[in-house]
Parts: structure tokens; C-alpha cells; sequence
């Protein structure tokens, strides 16, 4: 049952977004067009912003849904770019209420989810300290992020397909190299911890 008003209430709000920007649409509205009391609503979400960041999160998680291998990964970035592209008015109405952080935020855990998937395919992943492997995630996702906002903000006006293609033409091959990288400096950093210690 959770589920389904949870599910209720973001429907509810992606009509509402398709009609009018996020500023001029408040809880009580939801609310009555979704037939729940405010106290439902609140059951659910701290407010719309959260509401909105749930929705972005969930909608993408749905997307990228079996395509978060090394050999699936375009795929998996072109839905989301198809998706934005089909709900421009929504995205833009969502977006134009809402600040670079908050919608970095919603997006994090799913392209993060998607990116940490990539790099654990490599055999070599394995050997990453914990802190080394979150680097390489983090740096990954935030530039996808950044693209993908700056694409929006931008009035979506490359194609996706094209987005996607310039985005492999820079990323293809990094994943590894990041990891055989990380990887040399770990061993280097080993070494000279192995001759501090012997000097003490």
C-alpha cells in the first residue's frame, strides 16, 4: 500500500509539473488531486523538493535497469537523456524550482549505482582500497551529472544520441585505466610506508 500512494502522489505530480513549475504547486494540491489528506502526504515525504528528488531517483533506477554493465552503460545514459528529452515540460517545470545541489543530490545514488556497477565488472576492482574505488565512482558520476544539468539547463538542444556518443568518445577505456592507476599509486604508497616503517 505504501508503494502505491507513494507511486499515486509522484503521478499526481508529474501532471501537475506538465501544467505549471514547481513554485506554483504546493502540497495541499497534491494532495486534493491525488485524494489523500496533507497528513498522508507528510506520511511519505518531508516536502515537494523531496518528493521531486524521489521521483528523479526512482524514474532513473527504472531506467537504467539491467544497463549497468561495461558493455550496457551507453545504453543505459541514452534512456536517460530519451527520458528527460520526452519529459522536457516536466524536467524543465521541475528544474527551474530547484537548485544545482538539489538536483546533484537526486541524481547521485542512481548514476553513482550505475558508474559502481561499471567498475566492479573489472576483475582488478577488487584490489581498490574502499576509499579509492568511492574516488573513482564519485569522479565519474559528477561529471556525468554535470552534463547531463548543463545539457538541461542548455534547452536540451544536442541530440542524446549524440550527447551519449561525445561521452564515450572521453570515457571509453577510462574505467580501466582509472582502476590500473589507482592501482600503481596504492603499490607506491605501500612501498613507502613499508620504508617509514623500517626507519622507525
Amino acid at each position: 500500500m505504501n508503494d502505491l500512494t507513494r507511486n499515486a502522489i509522484a503521478s499526481t505530480l508529474k501532471s501537475m509539473l506538465n501544467e505549471k513549475p514547481l513554485s506554483r504547486i504546493t502540497v495541499s494540491d497534491i494532495s486534493e488531486r491525488c485524494g489523500i489528506s496533507r497528513m498522508t502526504f507528510y506520511y511519505h515525504f518531508r516536502d515537494i523538493y523531496d518528493l521531486v528528488g524521489w521521483v528523479i531517483s526512482s524514474d532513473i533506477i527504472r531506467i537504467i535497469s539491467g544497463r549497468k554493465t561495461q558493455d550496457t552503460w551507453q545504453e543505459g545514459f541514452l534512456s536517460i537523456f530519451q527520458e528527460v528529452e520526452r519529459n522536457h515540460v516536466f524536467v524543465l517545470n521541475a528544474c527551474s524550482s530547484l537548485t544545482r545541489e538539489q538536483l546533484e543530490r537526486s541524481l547521485s545514488e542512481p548514476v553513482s549505482s550505475l558508474i559502481s556497477s561499471v567498475l566492479e565488472e573489472n576483475p582488478d576492482a577488487s584490489k581498490l582500497n574502499e576509499e579509492d574505488a568511492a574516488f573513482i565512482s564519485s569522479f565519474f558520476s559528477y561529471a556525468f551529472i554535470g552534463i547531463m544539468l548543463d545539457w538541461i539547463r542548455g534547452g536540451m538542444r544536442e541530440k542524446p544520441e549524440e550527447l551519449v556518443e561525445r561521452i564515450e568518445c572521453v570515457v571509453g577505456g577510462s574505467f580501466e585505466r582509472a582502476i590500473q592507476r589507482f592501482l600503481s599509486l596504492q603499490s607506491q604508497h605501500d612501498v613507502r610506508n613499508a620504508d617509514r616503517a623500517a626507519r622507525l
